[in-house]
């Protein structure tokens, strides 16, 4: 199957090349002439401009958008629907706010292009694992485009469906991939996964932190009556076995521990935030819905932007380990 790839960075260029190894045909830009080269002579077809990725798509079309939310996005897709045509089809695999979503999608109905949300998760580590897909659109559309959707994916792999009794998990969710809802839906659930994620990298960084702090520093002054000089890493990489808390998060931060002999001296401890989280806060407070260690989460990371604690350390480091991150210099 032919799909276009506007932007090869972090993750659009590992994805286009994931898509390639499965057999598929890629056409690829980005503002960067070297990477739209580097990714031609892995087999692609490169193109110096949106026009001429579009010049070189055949009907119907599909342009898939891995570009940073906002603005940026916007003009693209603008731009994009300026030149496709009825039965056409543009993804935007980025962090999109979900309302944009649906605007954009009524905008292009009228002239006939399916717009299709994509919640995409992998970060850096997507081109050998796989991406999980969180997908928003026509269901006619995203039918269409499912030989992409499952080259991206990860598959099964060695994690078996769920099984209750004779009740098993099926359909394209155990292969790590699924079509949430219409416009929107996939960004939508994509939102709320990365509030989550908030939340669950707080808890070990807190976690950490107290770890770190068991240690007395004047024993003369510090109350508690115990002096522990805990191996960090060493308490991770036991977790990630039999634990109930074992995750692929906790696997970053026994890789972050490991390289930087425990005291992540490498990181100021800066957090920033991506805009899911917000989001999710936000609509948590349209439904009325309680969600405190979300907020919390994420208050943390505006507060370490003015001061900096060894959990903020733990966060940057997974943040950087999973997505690439880095971090931004501290404001001043």
């Amino acid at each position: 199957m032919q799909l276009g790839m506007i932007g090869l960075g972090r993750m659009g260029g590992n994805m286009a090349e994931r898509c390639m190894r499965a057999g598929h045909s890629l056409v690829v830009t980005d503002i960067n002439a070297a990477a739209v080269q580097s990714y031609a002579g892995k087999g692609a077809s490169g193109a110096t401009s949106v026009e001429e990725l579009v010049s070189k798509l055949t009907k119907p079309r599909a342009a898939w958008i891995m570009l940073p939310a906002g603005e940026i996005t916007e003009n693209c897709v603008a731009r994009l629907g300026s030149l496709l045509e009825r039965g056409d089809a543009i993804i935007d695999g980025g962090n999109s706010f979900f309302k944009d979503d649906i605007r954009r999608a009524r905008s292009l109905e009228a002239k006939g292009i399916d717009y299709i949300d994509v919640g995409t998760s992998g970060g850096v580590w997507g081109l050998e694992r796989g991406y999980c897909l969180m997908i928003g659109g026509p269901t006619a559309a995203v039918k269409r485009l499912d030989p992409i959707f499952k080259a991206l994916a990860p598959g099964q792999g060695t994690v078996a469906p769920t099984k209750i009794g004779s009740k098993v998990a099926a359909g394209t969710a155990v292969d790590g991939y699924l079509h949430c809802g219409p416009e929107g839906a996939g960004h939508f659930v994509k939102m709320v996964h990365n509030g989550i994620e908030y939340g669950i990298m707080q808890a070990f960084a807190e976690g950490f932190d107290i770890f770190k702090c068991a240690k007395r520093k004047d024993p003369k002054k510090d109350s508690w009556d115990y002096d522990y000089d805990l191996n960090l890493a060493n308490i991770a990489e036991l977790w990630r076995r039999g634990s109930v808390i074992g995750s692929w998060l906790l696997d970053l931060t026994a890789m972050a521990f490991l390289e930087q002999d425990n005291d992540l001296s490498k990181y100021t401890g800066f957090v920033q935030d991506s805009g899911e989280g917000r989001w999710t806060v936000m609509a948590a407070i349209e439904q009325a819905v309680p969600a405190d260690v979300l907020t919390a989460s994420l208050y943390t990371r505006f507060r370490s932007r003015q001061e900096h604690t060894f959990a903020e350390k733990v966060l940057s480091a997974m943040r950087e380990k999973f997505g690439g991150h880095v971090e931004q210099p501290p404001i001043k």
